[in-house]
């Protein structure tokens, strides 16, 4: 998978467009694999899901793995761009409680 990224001003963190329109068992593995360099690299990733149209439980799964990662090195990760459906997968599984989720990407670099 490749991701498009922008860099945040001064090594703030770092934006990633997830590419495609699903983030399921079909994609987690070439996601995490494309993911993993820049969680090493950055304190702050920022995950713009704009283009996410459906997402499954692995798809929660490994965002979930992403979040645990950031979390043990004190990083952050936020979320942006959800679609409906996608967000109704979220509030479902009620993972909505343990994600910083914003409707816009300037809500999300505001919060840095």
């Amino acid at each position: 998978m490749n991701f498009a990224t922008e860099e945040i001003a001064e090594g703030a963190g770092v934006i990633v467009t997830v590419p495609g329109s699903h983030l399921d068992a079909s994609t987690v593995r070439s996601f995490r694999e494309a993911l993993q360099p820049l969680i090493e690299a950055h304190s702050a990733v920022l995950i713009d899901l704009r283009q996410i149209e459906f997402i499954d439980s692995s798809g929660l799964g490994s965002l979930l793995s992403v979040l645990r990662n950031l979390n043990n090195k004190q990083g952050e990760l936020k979320l942006f761009g959800m679609s409906k459906p996608v967000q109704a997968m979220f509030e479902l599984v009620r993972m909505h409680r343990l994600f910083a989720i914003y409707n816009t990407r300037e809500e999300a670099l505001a919060t840095l």
